[in-house]
Protein backbone atom coordinates (compact mmCIF):
# COMPACT_ATOMS: atom_id res chain seq x y z
CA UNK A 1 0.00 0.00 0.00
CA UNK A 2 1.11 3.12 -0.75
CA UNK A 3 1.59 6.12 1.78
CA UNK A 4 -0.20 8.92 1.89
CA UNK A 5 1.97 12.57 1.70
CA UNK A 6 0.01 13.41 4.94
CA UNK A 7 1.16 10.07 6.32
CA UNK A 8 4.84 11.62 6.70
CA UNK A 9 7.20 11.46 9.64
CA UNK A 10 6.63 14.61 11.55
CA UNK A 11 10.37 15.42 11.28
CA UNK A 12 9.84 15.36 7.32
CA UNK A 13 6.91 17.53 7.70
CA UNK A 14 8.85 20.07 9.81
CA UNK A 15 11.52 19.73 7.01
CA UNK A 16 9.64 20.83 4.53
CA UNK A 17 7.87 23.81 6.49
CA UNK A 18 11.22 24.84 6.73
CA UNK A 19 11.65 24.54 3.10
CA UNK A 20 8.66 26.30 2.21
CA UNK A 21 8.87 29.04 5.00
CA UNK A 22 12.56 29.92 5.10
CA UNK A 23 13.49 28.66 1.96
CA UNK A 24 10.39 29.91 -0.28
CA UNK A 25 10.83 26.70 -2.64
CA UNK A 26 8.44 26.19 -5.26
CA UNK A 27 5.24 24.23 -5.19
CA UNK A 28 6.60 22.14 -7.77
CA UNK A 29 9.73 21.80 -5.96
CA UNK A 30 8.14 21.02 -2.57
CA UNK A 31 5.89 18.23 -4.45
CA UNK A 32 8.82 16.53 -5.77
CA UNK A 33 10.51 16.62 -2.17
CA UNK A 34 7.45 14.98 -0.41
CA UNK A 35 7.07 12.31 -3.39
CA UNK A 36 11.09 11.79 -2.98
CA UNK A 37 11.01 11.78 1.10
CA UNK A 38 7.66 9.47 1.27
CA UNK A 39 9.94 7.01 -0.57
CA UNK A 40 12.20 6.82 1.54
CA UNK A 41 9.76 6.15 4.28
CA UNK A 42 8.03 3.64 2.23
CA UNK A 43 11.58 1.56 2.11
CA UNK A 44 12.46 2.07 5.64
CA UNK A 45 8.43 0.80 6.85
CA UNK A 46 9.25 -2.15 4.14
CA UNK A 47 12.77 -3.12 5.78
CA UNK A 48 11.17 -2.84 9.02
CA UNK A 49 13.99 0.39 9.53
CA UNK A 50 13.67 2.99 11.90
CA UNK A 51 14.48 6.12 10.01
CA UNK A 52 16.54 7.28 12.21
CA UNK A 53 18.98 4.35 12.39
CA UNK A 54 19.39 4.39 8.62
CA UNK A 55 22.68 3.56 7.65
CA UNK A 56 24.59 4.32 4.46
CA UNK A 57 24.35 0.37 3.89
CA UNK A 58 20.46 0.84 3.67
CA UNK A 59 20.51 3.71 1.43
CA UNK A 60 23.00 1.86 -0.88
CA UNK A 61 20.16 -1.02 -1.47
CA UNK A 62 17.17 1.43 -2.02
CA UNK A 63 19.04 3.51 -4.36
CA UNK A 64 19.40 0.22 -6.22
CA UNK A 65 15.91 -0.72 -5.72
CA UNK A 66 15.04 2.64 -7.46
CA UNK A 67 17.09 1.68 -10.57
CA UNK A 68 15.34 -1.95 -10.44
CA UNK A 69 12.24 -0.16 -10.73
CA UNK A 70 13.37 1.38 -13.45
CA UNK A 71 13.44 5.04 -12.16
CA UNK A 72 16.32 7.20 -15.19
CA UNK A 73 19.63 8.51 -12.94
CA UNK A 74 18.34 11.73 -12.97
CA UNK A 75 15.61 10.86 -10.88
CA UNK A 76 17.60 8.74 -8.74
CA UNK A 77 20.08 11.46 -7.99
CA UNK A 78 16.86 13.90 -7.42
CA UNK A 79 15.45 11.21 -4.81
CA UNK A 80 19.06 10.92 -3.13
CA UNK A 81 19.65 14.66 -3.12
CA UNK A 82 16.18 15.02 -1.12
CA UNK A 83 17.09 12.12 1.42
CA UNK A 84 20.95 13.74 1.77
CA UNK A 85 19.43 17.51 2.60
CA UNK A 86 16.79 15.79 5.12
CA UNK A 87 19.47 13.65 7.20
CA UNK A 88 21.95 16.88 6.98
CA UNK A 89 19.31 19.10 8.41
CA UNK A 90 18.62 16.42 11.40
CA UNK A 91 22.14 15.83 11.93
CA UNK A 92 22.57 19.66 12.04
CA UNK A 93 18.89 20.02 14.51
CA UNK A 94 20.89 17.11 16.86
CA UNK A 95 24.13 18.92 16.98
CA UNK A 96 22.39 22.51 18.12
CA UNK A 97 20.12 20.25 20.98
CA UNK A 98 17.40 22.26 19.72
CA UNK A 99 14.89 19.10 19.31
CA UNK A 100 11.59 20.10 20.60
CA UNK A 101 9.48 18.21 23.48
CA UNK A 102 7.58 15.24 22.11
CA UNK A 103 9.99 14.97 19.05
CA UNK A 104 11.29 11.81 18.27
CA UNK A 105 15.42 12.41 19.28
CA UNK A 106 17.41 12.10 16.64
CA UNK A 107 20.06 9.53 17.23
CA UNK A 108 22.21 10.25 13.78
CA UNK A 109 25.58 10.66 14.04
CA UNK A 110 26.22 11.64 10.61
CA UNK A 111 24.27 11.66 7.07
CA UNK A 112 23.99 8.45 5.58
CA UNK A 113 23.60 9.26 1.99
CA UNK A 114 26.98 10.87 2.24
CA UNK A 115 29.22 9.55 -0.60
CA UNK A 116 25.87 8.13 -1.95
CA UNK A 117 25.59 8.72 -5.56
CA UNK A 118 23.21 8.12 -8.76
CA UNK A 119 24.58 5.04 -11.07
CA UNK A 120 26.08 7.17 -14.33
CA UNK A 121 23.18 8.64 -16.71
CA UNK A 122 23.55 6.03 -19.50
CA UNK A 123 25.29 8.47 -22.84
CA UNK A 124 22.82 8.44 -25.58
CA UNK A 125 24.31 6.92 -28.70
CA UNK A 126 24.87 9.80 -31.48
CA UNK A 127 22.24 9.22 -34.11
CA UNK A 128 23.34 7.78 -37.35
CA UNK A 129 21.82 7.64 -40.75
CA UNK A 130 21.61 3.72 -41.73
CA UNK A 131 23.81 3.50 -44.88
CA UNK A 132 20.64 3.20 -47.19
CA UNK A 133 19.45 6.31 -46.07
CA UNK A 134 22.76 8.44 -45.97
CA UNK A 135 23.35 6.80 -49.95
CA UNK A 136 19.71 8.24 -50.51
CA UNK A 137 21.29 11.56 -49.31
CA UNK A 138 23.73 11.74 -51.38
CA UNK A 139 22.50 10.53 -54.36
CA UNK A 140 19.62 13.18 -54.62
CA UNK A 141 21.93 15.93 -53.79
CA UNK A 142 24.00 14.45 -56.62
CA UNK A 143 20.94 13.98 -59.19
CA UNK A 144 19.61 17.63 -58.28
CA UNK A 145 23.27 19.10 -59.68
CA UNK A 146 23.06 17.08 -62.84
CA UNK A 147 19.77 18.21 -63.30
CA UNK A 148 19.88 21.46 -61.93
CA UNK A 149 23.10 22.59 -63.06
CA UNK A 150 23.18 25.71 -61.04
CA UNK A 151 25.66 26.80 -58.55
CA UNK A 152 23.75 26.36 -55.37
CA UNK A 153 22.89 22.56 -56.00
CA UNK A 154 26.35 21.62 -57.24
CA UNK A 155 27.62 23.38 -54.29
CA UNK A 156 25.63 21.31 -52.10
CA UNK A 157 26.11 18.06 -53.74
CA UNK A 158 29.76 18.93 -53.15
CA UNK A 159 29.13 19.71 -49.12
CA UNK A 160 27.30 16.64 -48.78
CA UNK A 161 29.60 14.36 -50.73
CA UNK A 162 32.79 15.49 -48.25
CA UNK A 163 30.59 15.21 -45.13
CA UNK A 164 29.95 11.60 -45.74
CA UNK A 165 33.33 10.97 -47.11
CA UNK A 166 35.46 12.24 -44.45
CA UNK A 167 33.17 12.70 -41.42
CA UNK A 168 34.18 15.98 -41.01
CA UNK A 169 32.98 18.68 -38.49
CA UNK A 170 30.85 21.64 -40.09
CA UNK A 171 33.24 23.82 -38.42
CA UNK A 172 36.00 22.17 -40.21
CA UNK A 173 33.97 22.00 -43.68
CA UNK A 174 33.84 25.92 -43.56
CA UNK A 175 37.15 26.93 -43.24
CA UNK A 176 38.57 25.00 -45.62
CA UNK A 177 40.00 27.11 -48.37
CA UNK A 178 40.15 26.07 -52.10
CA UNK A 179 44.07 26.17 -51.48
CA UNK A 180 46.70 25.85 -48.74
CA UNK A 181 47.56 29.82 -48.41
CA UNK A 182 50.61 30.53 -45.82
CA UNK A 183 50.25 34.25 -45.83
CA UNK A 184 50.44 35.49 -42.10
CA UNK A 185 47.16 37.37 -42.67
CA UNK A 186 45.33 34.80 -43.84
CA UNK A 187 46.52 31.45 -42.78
CA UNK A 188 44.41 28.76 -43.99
CA UNK A 189 42.67 26.59 -41.23
CA UNK A 190 42.21 23.94 -43.56
CA UNK A 191 42.51 23.35 -47.35
CA UNK A 192 41.92 20.61 -49.91
CA UNK A 193 44.73 18.69 -51.59
CA UNK A 194 43.27 18.24 -55.05
CA UNK A 195 46.22 15.66 -56.25
CA UNK A 196 46.00 13.67 -53.03
CA UNK A 197 43.12 13.42 -52.58
CA UNK A 198 43.27 14.47 -48.97
CA UNK A 199 41.40 17.53 -46.88
CA UNK A 200 43.38 18.74 -43.95
CA UNK A 201 41.36 20.29 -41.27
CA UNK A 202 41.78 22.36 -38.08
CA UNK A 203 40.11 20.28 -35.32
CA UNK A 204 39.45 20.89 -31.62
CA UNK A 205 42.15 21.78 -29.60
CA UNK A 206 43.85 23.23 -32.65
CA UNK A 207 45.03 20.12 -33.73
CA UNK A 208 45.43 19.33 -37.39
CA UNK A 209 44.50 16.10 -39.09
CA UNK A 210 44.60 14.89 -42.63
CA UNK A 211 41.41 12.79 -44.00
CA UNK A 212 41.28 11.45 -47.58
CA UNK A 213 38.50 12.10 -49.35
CA UNK A 214 36.87 9.24 -51.79
CA UNK A 215 36.34 9.36 -55.32
CA UNK A 216 32.85 10.32 -55.85
CA UNK A 217 33.09 12.55 -53.43
CA UNK A 218 36.67 14.41 -55.56
CA UNK A 219 34.36 14.48 -58.35
CA UNK A 220 31.62 16.04 -56.87
CA UNK A 221 34.36 18.96 -55.60
CA UNK A 222 35.81 19.14 -58.86
CA UNK A 223 32.84 19.80 -60.47
CA UNK A 224 32.28 22.42 -57.47
CA UNK A 225 35.46 24.01 -58.29
CA UNK A 226 34.98 24.54 -61.99
CA UNK A 227 31.52 26.59 -61.24
CA UNK A 228 33.42 28.39 -58.18
CA UNK A 229 36.47 29.56 -60.29
CA UNK A 230 33.99 30.65 -62.96
CA UNK A 231 32.74 33.11 -61.06
CA UNK A 232 34.18 36.42 -60.65
CA UNK A 233 32.68 36.29 -57.05
CA UNK A 234 35.53 33.54 -56.01
CA UNK A 235 38.31 36.01 -56.88
CA UNK A 236 36.65 37.90 -53.02
CA UNK A 237 37.64 35.17 -50.81
CA UNK A 238 39.50 32.08 -51.13
CA UNK A 239 37.28 29.74 -49.15
CA UNK A 240 36.16 26.76 -50.64
CA UNK A 241 32.38 26.76 -50.33
CA UNK A 242 30.82 30.39 -50.96
CA UNK A 243 27.60 32.05 -50.90
CA UNK A 244 26.01 33.30 -54.07
CA UNK A 245 27.35 36.67 -52.67
CA UNK A 246 31.12 35.48 -52.36
CA UNK A 247 30.98 35.21 -48.68
CA UNK A 248 31.92 31.89 -46.67
CA UNK A 249 28.87 29.92 -46.39
CA UNK A 250 27.54 30.72 -42.71
CA UNK A 251 26.53 27.17 -40.16
CA UNK A 252 22.88 28.10 -40.81
CA UNK A 253 22.79 27.67 -44.51
CA UNK A 254 24.29 24.30 -44.59
CA UNK A 255 22.12 23.20 -41.84
CA UNK A 256 18.78 24.52 -43.78
CA UNK A 257 20.16 23.23 -47.19
CA UNK A 258 20.56 19.66 -45.83
CA UNK A 259 17.43 19.83 -43.97
CA UNK A 260 15.70 20.14 -47.09
CA UNK A 261 17.51 17.81 -49.51
CA UNK A 262 16.85 15.41 -46.37
CA UNK A 263 13.40 15.95 -47.15
CA UNK A 264 13.14 15.63 -50.93
CA UNK A 265 15.24 12.22 -50.35
CA UNK A 266 12.53 11.16 -48.62
CA UNK A 267 14.04 10.72 -45.61
CA UNK A 268 12.33 9.81 -42.01
CA UNK A 269 14.39 11.62 -39.77
CA UNK A 270 15.63 15.39 -39.46
CA UNK A 271 19.33 15.08 -40.53
CA UNK A 272 21.82 17.82 -39.36
CA UNK A 273 25.47 17.94 -40.55
CA UNK A 274 26.48 15.69 -37.14
CA UNK A 275 24.68 13.36 -38.04
CA UNK A 276 26.70 12.85 -41.40
CA UNK A 277 30.26 12.61 -39.23
CA UNK A 278 27.97 9.59 -36.88
CA UNK A 279 27.15 8.13 -40.09
CA UNK A 280 30.71 8.01 -41.87
CA UNK A 281 32.04 6.67 -38.34
CA UNK A 282 29.53 4.17 -37.93
CA UNK A 283 29.86 2.63 -41.66
CA UNK A 284 33.36 3.00 -41.64
CA UNK A 285 33.59 1.09 -38.49
CA UNK A 286 31.02 -1.44 -39.67
CA UNK A 287 33.36 -2.34 -42.44
CA UNK A 288 36.96 -1.87 -41.11
CA UNK A 289 36.30 -2.76 -37.62
CA UNK A 290 39.59 -0.50 -37.45
CA UNK A 291 38.71 1.97 -34.36
CA UNK A 292 41.96 3.32 -34.18
CA UNK A 293 41.46 4.37 -37.80
CA UNK A 294 38.54 6.05 -37.02
CA UNK A 295 39.54 7.81 -33.89
CA UNK A 296 42.72 9.22 -36.07
CA UNK A 297 40.13 10.35 -39.09
CA UNK A 298 37.85 11.79 -36.94
CA UNK A 299 40.58 13.68 -34.57
CA UNK A 300 39.20 12.48 -31.37
CA UNK A 301 42.13 13.06 -29.07
CA UNK A 302 40.95 9.66 -26.55
CA UNK A 303 39.94 6.07 -28.06
CA UNK A 304 36.73 6.44 -25.47
CA UNK A 305 35.25 8.88 -27.60
CA UNK A 306 35.27 6.70 -30.50
CA UNK A 307 34.46 3.99 -28.84
CA UNK A 308 30.79 4.88 -28.91
CA UNK A 309 30.68 4.07 -32.16
CA UNK A 310 31.24 0.26 -31.20
CA UNK A 311 27.39 0.67 -29.65
CA UNK A 312 26.07 1.93 -33.01
CA UNK A 313 27.78 -0.84 -34.99
CA UNK A 314 26.59 -3.71 -32.48
CA UNK A 315 23.11 -2.50 -32.49
CA UNK A 316 23.06 -2.13 -36.69
CA UNK A 317 24.29 -5.76 -36.16
CA UNK A 318 21.55 -6.78 -33.65
CA UNK A 319 19.24 -5.01 -36.31
CA UNK A 320 20.64 -7.41 -39.09
CA UNK A 321 20.04 -10.42 -37.05
CA UNK A 322 16.33 -9.59 -36.23
CA UNK A 323 15.82 -9.81 -40.24
CA UNK A 324 17.55 -12.00 -41.21
CA UNK A 325 18.49 -14.85 -38.74
CA UNK A 326 15.52 -17.47 -39.11
CA UNK A 327 15.49 -17.93 -35.62
CA UNK A 328 14.98 -14.43 -34.75
CA UNK A 329 12.09 -14.06 -36.96
CA UNK A 330 10.26 -17.31 -35.68
CA UNK A 331 10.81 -15.97 -32.22
CA UNK A 332 8.41 -12.55 -33.47
CA UNK A 333 5.64 -15.03 -34.63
Amino acid sequence: MKLQLADLHPLMQEYLHGLHVLRQLSVHTLTAYRLDLSELQQFAQEDSIDLLRVTNGHVRRWAGRLHSQGKSSRSIARALSAWRGWYAWLTEKDARRDARAGKVANHLIANPVDDVKAPKRLKSLPKALSVEQALALVNQAVKEANEKKDLESIRDAAIIDLLYSSGLRLSELLGIDVMQSKDRLQESAGWLDWDAAEVTVLGKGGKRRSVPVGAPAMQSLTAWREIRDAGAYSEHSIGLFLSATGKRLSPRTVQARLRTLAIRAGLPTHVHPHMMRHSFASHVLQSSQDLRAVQEMLGHASIASTQIYTALDFQHLAQAYDKAHPRAKAGKG
